[in-house]
């Protein structure tokens, strides 16, 4: 299961999973569906957690053609401008970032890509059907080679239609108190740990 040591050198990754923050659809609050806004921090952050992890692609799904552009702006700061000359580290991770209007157009992507359509799998701070677990999509990832999609959603979480989507949904990032309110960076990095971190003995599975 992925098991290794400190001392052990790292391996190469040829994992196909893909990440998708989606933007559009998502929900407020009280449930209503609109679009969110995309930030520097997210941008950042989850395509350094990705790239530790060997995440493929880190895909910023928005519709709206500003946001987009903002998007590209900074990632082209950071790979092909002033940023990337002076940290080529943030230039990698920002490397796995791809713009997309729309869930579809990632499918599509993807499906030409592997010459299949990928599984899809939902996050959600809350419990829902269509349940997979960590230990299950890990060994679908790592030993099966199956081609997975990971959509996190922005706001309030995915709206109906995109968790309809999906093939399976992973439980909820829970600790033991009440309180369960991650933001979409945290909640990423636990999520591709469990899935794609280094495990040193059973027991840390």
């Amino acid at each position: 299961m992925n098991r290794c040591s400190r001392q052990e050198p790292h391996i190469a990754v040829d994992f196909r999973l893909d990440v998708a923050l989606v933007h559009h659809p998502v929900v407020n609050r009280i449930g209503e569906i609109i679009g969110s806004a995309v930030t520097n921090l997210d941008l950042h952050d989850i395509a350094r957690a990705g790239r530790t992890f060997g995440v493929r692609n880190y895909w910023v799904v928005t519709p709206y053609p500003l946001q987009q552009e903002l998007a590209e702006s900074i990632v082209r700061h950071w790979t092909d401008g002033y940023g990337g000359r002076v940290n080529s580290d943030r230039a990698e991770a920002l490397s796995l970032i791809k713009i997309s209007p729309s869930l579809e157009e990632v499918l599509a992507a993807m499906t030409q890509q592997d010459g299949c359509r990928p599984k899809i799998v939902a996050t959600s701070a809350s419990r829902q059907e269509k349940r997979t677990t960590y230990n299950e999509l890990r060994q679908e990832i790592i030993e099966q080679k199956q081609a997975v999609l990971l959509l996190l959603g922005t706001a309030w979480g995915l709206a109906s239609e995109v968790m309809d989507m999906a093939d399976a949904v992973l439980p909820p990032i829970e600790g033991l108190g009440s309180f369960n309110h991650l933001s979409v960076r945290s909640a990423a990095s636990i999520i591709l740990d469990r899935l794609l971190g280094c495990r040193e003995s059973a027991d840390q599975l």
